[in-house]
């Protein structure tokens, strides 16, 4: 679901958000920028009709319900918010003497429990390792640092979900577990919430403070800040390890980026050079591909860039014509979408191939401003099947024309400044305007030249910087890059060879498709907040400047590097350390070493690295994962973990109308607000959506059924607790033997369900154990065995066997249940009784997982399908208990079985089964003997007829006309489908299963007719 809002979900904590997608009021896309491929003009035209089509269709329907009056929402009533009361001191365990509260209240259960978890240390590996089940074995996960400006959001709490789920199950089972929290510094998105920051409260720039003034003011800001992310994650219950908390910006990460960079340097991975850059103007910095996003614009579409007076027209090609010097009647025309570029073009290229210019070869055209002459270039990468197969060249704005500007040799001409305005080479004219203001004084110039051969639409896709809204710039500058190749080849070998796992496996082709495609990686941003880069320039007089820089782990390092470089003595040599900051990720892709204490040889790191698994977005695959496997790979010789377990949540795509649409109807179904659903129904419903598949969509009323079933699970404990009282003594729970075979069907199904759990884990697929708890909590317990063990309670004195069995449903389903509802299992596994002489976990988060191989004495497949017998037998009566209306009374039932071990199935189940169908006595009658009078008859199978008492408890005068009046609307309803014009395909088998469904339900009705004919035959009229 789109924008699903938290807040409501959890009101004492969350700022959760849904993962933003930045909503314009068109959708915007160009083709000279290498951000995606032009937009068919048919398919968006169809789509818009689409879009068009539904939205009319949603606020008809809207309109129309708008008309109706308000009904309080079916699915949910409000209840009443328990709190818990008893003054406890943070850190302190909770009081659990008390009664349970009527209703399960998120509030009540969730708090006081994390503080007690983090003081006795149960989160930490040390703790883990005395524990009874331990392993020997390690787990390690470090969690995706999320940036510290800000608040997590739904995309986070599906992560935090899947790995604290995984992390403790790993602790449950007795492993060594450590999971890793930190933050990320995000250099650019913190700059910028601190920059206006301080603009809003003190009215000054960044600029008017010193470097060293303003991280001052970012520190204060991250401590004040910085602080609500962790809470946050502990109120999703993460089990974390607190003590061994990073942040990248802190001493040591620093340590750690600086020696990567200078090992990296050492290696010949990292050099300084002038390419290509993505450029924010608006931000003044060079930017990463992953802070670019393309908006698709159908064709001319007006957006207003920050720092423009004035809106701009996107989506248009400029067609200009350069004419062939010497032949004035001649001219070769080319397209652009960036006319303010052309002061900075310095030639013209055609493929060689091309028929139409290969007369024009080696001629030279006339610039259409400035009249200079530039060279007519002929180059394999022109297509020229697009426009008219020529391409102007501006080497200092374009990727691609970098490239053909370096295999020709032209010299670059910037047009452009840091700050988007236009620079000196582009002439008196231009110079200091805003680029796009320029852009449409070229146009006009162009046009009153005569050089200007048309504007028209033009599909495109715009690069915006996602950090400041602005178009992004491709600007030509000095900066650091790392080498990619060699490392992005051994990258996808890693997965080529299976040494690194991706899950789901379809991520595969595109890891093979970026590492067999990359390009170096710009490290440089021209930024304060941030590591700064540890490189020096030597100033003075020893040439050019730009090769004379050197890096060093310290200033004196660089400085005796310095030295025997220029040949100088270190005390004549004047240094200046570059003021850039390194990339984010740069610092995020050495998260899993350095966190352990890289580069010290720390006992953390020997220990724990590699990781055991990564989990994380698909979307940051390539950006952050991939760059963690070449750099870990590189400054470590070892893969920084086996495996990568990836999942996304479905980012909302709805229109701002659609919202508006949306959010009323989210109104009407929930007229008094989103109700409050906790901390564990959010963790159990994300996790029960597959991490191995395709996006997941998430809705309020899955969160809503999350949160019913954890009251499912709270009455039926508040049911078994009230069962076991005061003086109940558990025995071992592995010694348990079932007394009855209802005690042996529920153990069995339990043992089942312990298994199924321990081969989700195993697989890292969670759905399949929410699928098995929530079958095993609400089908199996609650629905079955609890209802049927409710009379056998009721008997004094009270046989054990029951009793044993409960408390161990309990116990078990508890654990199974804790990893991914810690804090409701936590609260109610606290109080049940203890096993005299035994030493118990002091909480279920240590406590031992259940084990398949431990419960195997309760596995009786046989005995769950001779119950699955009896459970279609119970939902046979209670379908002839809703045929003849039998609210209350409680008939006799009797079994007919022309077979002697069908007969045998069900002697073991007969309580159970008058209790389920809430008949009362069931009984054998023998198959040699008729029926009595009055009795409903069914068939449960060939050898099987079960008979239920009708006299006296239905009067068949006032049943009859109902039934009859009921076949006669199911009849019309048949005739209407069967008359219809055939069909095809599924709308075929769609009638075909109502026509089938329509006749059984007939078949059921003639039958309880003839019944209820029979029995008037023997019952007196009433006068």
């Amino acid at each position: 679901m789109s924008h699903l809002s938290l807040a409501p979900l959890r009101t004492r904590f969350w700022g959760l958000k849904p993962p933003q997608s930045i909503l314009w009021p068109h959708p915007l896309s160009t083709q000279p920028y290498p951000h995606g491929p032009s937009v068919p003009q048919r398919n968006r035209e169809q789509k818009q009709k689409r879009l068009r089509e539904k939205q009319g269709a949603l606020e008809s329907e809207t309109a129309k319900k708008s008309k109706l009056p308000t009904r309080p929402s079916k699915s949910w009533t409000a209840k009443e918010i328990v709190l818990y009361e008893i003054p406890t001191e943070p850190g302190e365990k909770k009081d659990v003497t008390g009664p349970l509260p009527p209703t399960y209240s998120p509030r009540y259960v969730e708090a006081a429990w994390y503080p007690w978890w983090v003081r006795e240390g149960f989160f930490k590996p040390e703790y883990q390792s005395q524990l009874p089940q331990a392993t020997g074995q390690t787990f390690s996960m470090c969690i995706p640092p999320p940036n510290v400006t800000g608040s997590l959001h739904l995309g986070h709490a599906l992560t935090v979900a899947i790995q604290d789920a995984l992390v403790r199950w790993h602790r449950m089972r007795g492993d060594q577990v450590l999971w890793i929290p930190g933050s990320d510094h995000a250099g650019i998105a913190t700059q910028a919430v601190v920059e206006k920051q301080l603009w809003k409260e003190q009215g000054i720039r960044r600029h008017e403070l010193s470097r060293e003034d303003f991280l001052k003011e970012v520190w204060r800001w991250k401590e004040e800040k910085g602080v609500e992310i962790y809470e946050q994650l502990q109120a999703l219950g993460a089990s974390l390890d607190w003590d061994r908390e990073c942040f990248t910006m802190d001493a040591h990460s620093s340590v750690a980026v600086t020696e990567a960079f200078v090992r990296l340097y050492e290696a010949g991975l990292l050099y300084r050079d002038q390419q290509i850059v993505n450029w924010s103007c608006a931000l003044r910095s060079a930017i990463s591909d992953i802070e670019v996003e393309g908006w698709p614009l159908p064709g001319r579409t007006e957006f207003c860039p920050p720092g423009c007076p004035s809106p701009v027209s996107f989506g248009l090609l400029v067609s200009v014509a350069f004419p062939v010097d010497g032949d004035p009647d001649t001219e070769i025309v080319v397209g652009t979408t960036r006319p303010e570029t052309l002061p900075g073009d310095v030639a013209v290229a055609v493929h060689p191939d091309d028929p139409r210019y290969i007369h024009l070869h080696g001629r030279e055209l006339r610039h259409p401003l400035s009249g200079k002459l530039l060279p007519l270039i002929t180059d394999p990468a022109v297509q020229p099947d697009l426009g008219t197969g020529a391409v102007k060249v501006t080497p200092a704005h374009s990727l691609v024309d970098a490239e053909i500007g370096a295999r020709h040799k032209l010299v670059p001409v910037n047009v452009i400044g840091e700050d988007g305005t236009m620079v000196s080479p582009c002439g008196d004219w231009l110079q200091g305007l805003h680029r796009f203001v320029a852009r449409e004084k070229i146009v006009s110039a162009l046009k009153e030249q005569g050089h200007l051969r048309g504007i028209q639409d033009h599909p495109m896709v715009l690069p915006i910087c996602s950090r400041s809204g602005d178009v992004v710039e491709y600007l030509l500058k000095n900066q650091w890059f790392v080498r990619c190749q060699k490392m992005g080849k051994q990258a996808a070998q890693a997965v080529e060879s299976g040494a690194l796992c991706l899950n789901p496996p379809f991520h595969q082709k595109n890891w093979q498709h970026w590492f067999s495609n990359i390009s170096d990686w710009c490290v440089s941003r021209q930024l304060w907040w941030g590591h700064q880069i540890p490189a020096y320039r030597v100033v003075g007089k020893e040439g050019d400047s730009e090769k004379c820089w050197v890096v060093g782990r310290s200033e004196a390092e660089a400085r005796k590097a310095a030295a025997e470089l220029v040949g100088r003595p270190e005390k004549e040599l004047t240094l200046e350390r570059d003021p850039d900051v390194l990339d984010t990720w740069f610092s995020s892709a050495l998260f899993p070493f350095s966190a352990l204490g890289w580069p010290q040889k720390t006992p953390d790191l020997a220990q724990f690295y590699p990781l055991s698994l990564l989990e994380t977005g698909s979307d940051l695959l390539m950006f952050w994962v991939g760059r963690m496997v070449m750099l870990g790979s590189q400054l470590t010789g070892q893969l920084p973990f086996p495996q990568v377990l990836q999942e996304k949540l479905k980012e909302g795509n709805l229109d701002p109308r659609e919202l508006q649409i949306a959010a009323a109807g989210q109104r009407k179904d929930f007229p008094q607000g989103i109700p409050e659903c906790g901390t564990d129904a959010l963790r159990f419903i994300l996790c029960s959506h597959g991490t191995q598949g395709d996006d997941i969509n998430l809705s309020v009323s899955e969160v809503l059924s999350s949160r019913h079933f954890c009251n499912k699970i709270w009455n039926a404990m508040r049911f078994i607790l009230n069962a076991l009282g005061d003086r109940f003594i558990p025995h071992p729970t592995e010694e348990l033997f079932p007394s009855s075979a209802m005690d042996a069907w529920i153990l069995s199904c339990l043992a089942l369900t312990v298994g199924e759990c321990e081969r989700g884990f195993l697989a890292r697929e969670l759905s399949l154990i929410t699928h098995a708890l929530h079958h095993f909590w609400l089908h199996k317990l609650c629905d079955v065995y609890l209802e049927s063990v409710k009379p056998v309670l009721s008997r004094s004195p009270q046989a054990p066997g029951p009793l044993q069995t409960l408390y161990s449903c309990a116990d078990v389903g508890l654990r199974l249940l804790a990893p991914l509802m810690p804090f409701l299992a936590e609260e109610l596994w606290q109080r049940l009784p203890r096993q005299p002489d035994c030493t118990p976990a002091r909480s279920i988060c240590v406590a031992p997982y259940p084990s398949v191989q431990n419960l195997e004495h309760w596995c009786q497949p046989e005995l769950e399908q001779r119950f699955s017998q009896v459970q279609e037998a119970v939902k046979t009566l209670r379908g002839l208990r809703a045929m003849y209306q039998l609210s209350k009374a409680q008939p006799r039932v009797l079994l007919q079985c022309s077979e002697p071990k069908e007969q045998r199935l069900y002697e073991d189940f007969l309580e159970p089964l008058g209790t389920l169908a809430h008949c009362g006595a069931v009984s054998f009658l023998p198959y040699n003997k008729a029926f009595p009078q009055g009795w409903a008859q069914a068939s449960l199978n060939n050898t099987t007829q079960v008979y239920m008492e009708l006299q006296g408890l239905v009067d068949p005068h006032l049943h009859l006309p109902v039934l009859l009046t009921r076949r006669q609307k199911l009849q019309g309803q048949l005739d209407s489908l069967t008359s219809r014009t055939p069909v095809e395909g599924s709308e075929m088998m769609q009638r075909e299963r109502k026509v089938s469904s329509l006749l059984m339900e007939l078949s059921k009705l003639d039958q309880a007719i003839s019944h209820l004919q029979q029995l008037m035959d023997t019952t007196p009229t009433k006068s």
